[in-house]
């Protein structure tokens, strides 16, 4: 993608529909009198004088407890540096949205102008009640220093700042697994840092509180080595500097066994890696160019432990794997501070959690037959589940053991519950997908590319590195609109109707006409249904000139579905294809079937989606839990339409003992533990979180995803094609970009998992 679509593309993301990232949404019941005058005058009141009693009741009462204020004065803002107050409000307003989607918690982005230390630091004194904690941004060295300090001495709320202590604790976390896989001890590793700043010393101090010694850190800024007697260093770099004498800092490498870079990128060389002890450990982490290139570092050294902080490459140094989930445990203890004790517990939590099992969930995302800890993981990948669950309560332990939490924890497994409960209210699951396409891209065939919303999708497929697009349409119309997008990338684009594709059009006219001859299809029709774009289309994924195939944008799904069905053959023992749609809930991912395809399946049927819907959703890393649903609970009607789906749910327990699916039960009961187990604690379902739901008929199915759709604004991908043994998937008619794009992935990781299915049958034979 060129720097000006990237410019024009960075700038909508912003403005439209709605200037921002970040919003204020109503947590209480506002539509009637009743209601508002609870929620204001007169019934404010009573709050305000319970507090007025006992502050501590603020928490109990109001939005503090879980709201952080994300502030800056906007003197040093990313790479950009001194822009002011108001140019730093996206990257606050960009903060808030990681504070909420990973962690849940609440965010007010608050920009201060003034340079003044004594002028910063009494306004956030002054605004600090409102909140429950205070994360400082982008404030730059040595003013960062000063303001942290005396707000974390003279408030009695968690204040940390990101850019200092964000890098310091997950490189903290890397650090100490390279050196136990290195073979070496903290306390007897030298080390050089490049790079002077708030994150270097931050970084250097935290590595010293877990065993590094001072007397072994040599630290440069831009002009070389710290240095003892240098009068214009400040007292935080002089426990850094040094009487000895480096010329350059590829003299301070020599034998050196770590390598810190938060400076500039390509100023380390192969040969200065070379000179480096056994095993060296080097953590590369400006961005987006590292010190040294990540391919170069490894193939200079095949002994090296590599950390950067790009997400294209193993061992991600991510400060997202940090903040969220420190302020998650400071706040939910209600802690005085975040201090040293939390910082490093933090640390070792997310250490351990490299050392374990790690979920299969992430080893799809990241196209990994099995992570496991090692040179290429040293700490968590970014879209871990389990982080949440791990890092709050080691912080809040840590909070609580040393004297600063206030609201103590005493059940622990209720807590975690808590915390992963917290995590069903955002879009991980796309991400997910996004990212684990991008691992293995394929060719994807976009029927309608002269539509420019189809376009307009296929050109982020190919921008994102999602798939590589075929365009099928009129020719002319494609390349018009391409140009009005900026859609630059040469990519192939085909016509079906046009004379340059007669041969490929009769050669394909001729297979299928082989396919069908016996089935009443002359070879005139074959060739004629050539000239269609969805039959050509399902031709190059049958011939293997595509791998995958996304159309419907402009026809009814029956329309689009008849090619398809005619055309690609099923998968082994599958007699009816199906559909599912994947709901974003608040809850969660949640998959609904079937939604396109079957109108009234029998018993046997209904047994069939299941267990299809089933692998479609382990395809995604989880673990089926299915409701089937209906009107009826457990045998409570005869009706017929129950009857079926009794017979089902049998049908699955006795073929399929250990798929945990129960019904015929109500949707309500199917998604409320409480209920579920209060009512039928015999259910299989009990205590369970059901992920999926399988309706008695397309009626229920379609009208349930749709009602979602646009009344809740819950985010759907499908309808997901199942039992096709190519991967086709049909959009909704008039499906927006978004969806589009989606698909597109999902046929992705439909062709990488049917690929894999594929080459385990070969070798099987």
């Amino acid at each position: 993608m060129s720097q000006d679509k990237k410019r024009r593309e960075a700038l909508l993301y912003h403005a439209k529909p709605t200037p921002g990232k970040i919003q204020v949404v109503p947590t209480k019941k506002y539509a009637t009198q009743r209601d508002l005058a609870l929620a204001y005058s007169p019934g404010v009141a009573e709050p305000c004088l319970e507090i007025e009693k006992d502050v501590n009741n603020v928490y109990k009462y109001t939005a503090k407890g879980n709201l952080v204020a994300v502030i800056s004065n906007g003197t040093a803002v990313l790479g950009l540096g001194d822009i002011g107050p108001e140019a730093s409000k996206p990257v606050m307003e960009g903060k808030g949205l990681l504070f909420k989607i990973f962690a849940d918690i609440d965010v007010f982005d608050i920009e201060v102008d003034t340079k003044d230390v004594d002028k910063f630091i009494e306004t956030v004194k002054n605004i600090a009640p409102t909140f429950g904690g205070i994360n400082l941004e982008d404030i730059k060295a040595p003013e960062s220093f000063e303001i942290e300090r005396r707000l974390v001495e003279e408030l009695n709320i968690p204040v940390m700042h990101d850019d200092q202590h964000g890098t310091a604790i997950i490189s903290s976390a890397a650090l100490l697994n390279a050196v136990e896989l290195a073979g070496k001890k903290m306390e007897e590793v030298k080390m050089v840092v490049s790079g002077a700043g708030s994150a270097a010393i931050a970084c250097a101090n935290l590595y010293v509180s877990f065993g590094v010694k001072p007397e072994n850190i040599v630290m440069f800024n831009s002009k070389g080595a710290l240095r003892k007697d240098d009068p214009n260093i400040s007292e935080a770099q002089r426990k850094y500097a040094t009487d000895k004498e480096f010329g350059s800092l590829g003299d301070a490498m020599k034998g050196a066994d770590v390598f810190i870079g938060l400076s500039s990128g390509d100023i380390v060389t192969p040969e200065m890696l070379l000179n480096m002890a056994d095993n060296p450990i080097v953590f590369a982490m400006a961005n987006p160019k590292p010190e040294i290139n990540y391919d170069v570092a490894i193939a200079t050294r095949k002994d090296i432990i590599m950390a950067t902080g790009r997400s294209d490459h193993p061992n991600q140094v991510n400060n997202v794997l940090g903040f969220p989930f420190i302020f998650r445990g400071a706040l939910d203890v209600r802690a005085t501070k975040i201090n040293e004790e939390m910082k490093k517990a933090a640390v070792v939590a997310l250490a351990n959690l490299a050392k374990e099992s790690v979920p299969e969930q992430v080893n799809i995302a990241y196209g990994e037959t099995k992570l496991t800890f090692g040179r290429d993981y040293i700490i968590p990948k970014p879209f871990d589940p389990r982080l949440i669950a791990e890092v709050p309560p080691a912080v809040a332990k840590a909070a609580m053991d040393s004297g600063v939490a206030t609201a103590p924890i005493t059940d622990w497994d209720k807590y975690r519950d808590e915390l992963l409960e917290r995590m069903g209210s955002d879009n991980k699951m796309v991400r997910l997908l996004i990212n684990r396409a991008k691992t293995d891209p394929k060719k994807v065939v976009f029927a309608e590319a002269d539509h420019l919303d189809v376009l307009k999708a296929a050109q982020i497929v190919k921008e994102e590195g999602i798939g590589e697009p075929i365009l099928l349409g009129n020719k002319e119309t494609i390349v018009e609109l391409k140009a009005e997008i900026g859609f630059d990338d040469d990519v192939v684009i085909i016509d079906p109707k046009t004379k340059e594709e007669e041969e490929r059009r009769n050669r394909f006219a001729n297979v299928y006409w082989e396919s069908r001859r016996r089935r009443g299809t002359s070879l005139l029709d074959a060739q004629k249904w050539m000239r269609e774009r969805n039959y050509f289309a399902a031709m190059m994924v049958n011939e293997g000139e595509a791998d995958a195939l996304v159309t419907g944008y402009s026809r009814s799904y029956p329309s689009v579905v008849k090619p398809m069905m005619e055309l690609i053959p099923k998968q082994q023992g599958v007699t009816r294809i199906a559909t599912t749609n994947m709901m974003m809930t608040k809850r969660g991912p949640v998959f609904l079937a079937d939604t396109a395809i079957n109108p009234n399946p029998s018993a046997e049927e209904l047994a069939k989606i299941a267990i299809m819907t089933a692998k479609t959703v382990r395809m995604f890393g989880m673990e089926p839990i299915i409701a089937m649903v209906s009107f009826s609970n457990f045998g409570s009607s005869s009706d017929e339409s129950a009857i079926k789906i009794r017979k089902a749910v049998a049908i699955l327990h006795e073929q399929y003992p250990d798929l945990i699916v129960d019904g015929e039960i109500q949707t309500d009961f199917a998604l409320n533990q409480e209920m579920l187990a209060s009512k039928f604690p015999f259910s299989k379902l009990a205590n369970k979180k059901v992920n999926t739901l399988v309706f008695p008929n397309l009626d229920a199915a379609n009208i349930t995803y749709k009602m979602l759709k646009e009344l809740n604004k819950v985010m759907s991908i499908g309808p997901i094609m199942m039992g096709l043994d190519r991967p086709v998937h049909i959009f909704q008619l008039g499906a927006s970009v978004e969806e589009m794009v989606n698909m597109a992935a999902v046929a992705v990781v439909d062709a990488q998992e049917k690929e894999k299915r594929n080459k385990i049958a070969k070798k099987e034979l």
